[in-house]
């Protein structure tokens, strides 16, 4: 037992380096397609919607599917198929080709996203303590690897469909070799909201839960929407505003990239010891400090400190929102972290727009004021995160049968 709860960590790591690896594969290509298909940044971007558009749909579809087939079905499939469909953006040759493939590829992301991240709760959940954190954290790696793989081809000579395709074709290998270790369904749990133990229906419990829910899907679009701003204008930020070299600038977000990637390395340490009601407190006010300095620092360390702090503030609180989702009804794990996904990922989308919006008002820098303030009300509401004392019961006898599988693993 202990031997295959290891593999299917050692596989959801993969799968979440396979997804990095995937999407970023796409991103490094996205400025020889754009010149491809002939389009002005400004298309793209509207294009880029409809990628989020696709992948918001198949999240929702993943979800129920993932509870309903297990996520040894689900997330290989998710795998193959965004594999499969990788490719199709670099065979487009205008924006309705382009806006097609992106439709499909981001329903093919959707549904690996999800799937994979409800599997992440279940072997969560088996080890009895968190690990939600370092899965999210191996995402950049495969970021890193896309990067890699992006400038080989290029040097290469190698057309965007060629190398996608390559890298697609491997990452459908890497999913079906990795897909025998992955948990057959979730760990068995006692039933949550039995009359006896809380005395309130079961129907009455499943609407608090989904009510719940929904406020955990809340505080991940304000979260998700920051990191997405984060991704777009940091480095805008210290060239328009501060004066930087293009160099220089760089480095802005490579400082959010790697505090994030560290603090997601940390977190599962932390949440051990402070629970994830402190990470998403302090975690959050911290981002709001890294925030308020870039908003009105008027010095480059001031920005790059800034954005050092709202890296590592915000590194936490997408995983601990995401595990919650999925330990608040373990029969609907996928449900409900599709929930929390969708929404989070439309704030994703939402953030860059939204700050370009205000810049129409305000100075760039004064824009994101906004980030503080929605990092604020994050904090604020990290009590959601308090857990039934039903569930907090039930992860308890998990964590103690967990150790007595370990003592016996050990015992000669």
């Amino acid at each position: 037992m202990e031997r295959s709860l290891r593999a299917a960590r050692v596989a959801t790591y993969v799968y979440f380096v396979l997804y990095g690896t995937l999407l970023g594969t796409w991103v490094v290509h996205i400025p020889a397609i754009e010149e491809r298909v002939g389009i002005s940044h400004a298309a793209l971007g509207g294009l880029l919607v409809v990628l989020g558009l696709g992948a918001f749909v198949g999240m929702q579809v993943a979800g129920p599917l993932t509870d309903r087939l297990g996520t040894r079905v689900v997330v290989p499939a998710g795998g193959v198929l965004c594999g499969t469909t990788l490719f199709l953006p670099g065979l487009a040759h205008d924006p309705w080709t382009l806006a097609a493939a992106l439709l499909v590829f981001g329903l093919c992301n959707g549904c690996l996203d999800v799937s994979m991240n409800a599997h992440a709760v279940h072997v969560e959940k088996a080890y009895g303590r968190p690990v939600m954190s370092g899965f999210h954290a191996t995402f950049s790696v495969g970021g890193v690897l896309a990067a890699l793989a992006g400038a080989g081809a290029a040097s290469a000579g190698l057309r965007p469909a060629v190398s996608m395709a390559a890298i697609g074709a491997l990452g459908v290998v890497i999913t079906l070799t990795s897909a025998r270790s992955l948990l057959p369904a979730a760990p068995a749990v006692d039933s949550p909201g039995s009359t006896e133990e809380t005395g309130t229906s079961p129907a009455v419990e499943r609407s608090g839960t989904t009510g719940r829910v929904w406020l955990l899907a809340v505080l991940a679009l304000m979260a998700m929407l920051c990191e997405g701003a984060a991704h777009d204008w940091s480095v805008l930020h210290l060239k328009d505003v501060l004066g930087a070299s293009a160099g220089t600038a760089a480095f802005a977000y490579g400082t959010f990239a790697a505090a994030m990637t560290i603090g997601r390395l940390l977190t599962d340490r932390l949440v051990t010891r402070l629970g994830s009601v402190a990470i998403l407190r302090y975690g959050a006010a911290m981002a709001a400090v890294g925030s308020t300095l870039v908003a009105l620092g008027p010095w480059m360390w001031t920005a790059f400190t800034g954005w050092a702090l709202f890296g590592l503030g915000l590194s936490g609180c997408v995983p601990q929102l995401f595990s919650a989702a999925g330990h608040a009804d373990p029969s609907a794990a996928g449900a409900n972290v599709s929930r929390v996904a969708g929404l989070g990922y439309v704030g994703m989308l939402a953030g860059p727009a939204v700050i370009g919006w205000l810049t129409h008002l305000v100075a760039l820098n004064h824009a994101f004021v906004l980030l503080t303030l929605l990092c604020v009300t994050t904090a604020v509401g990290a009590r959601v995160l308090r857990t039934d004392p039903i569930l907090v019961r039930q992860g308890e006898r998990e964590a103690d049968r967990t150790r007595e599988r370990e003592t016996a693993a050990s015992s000669p």
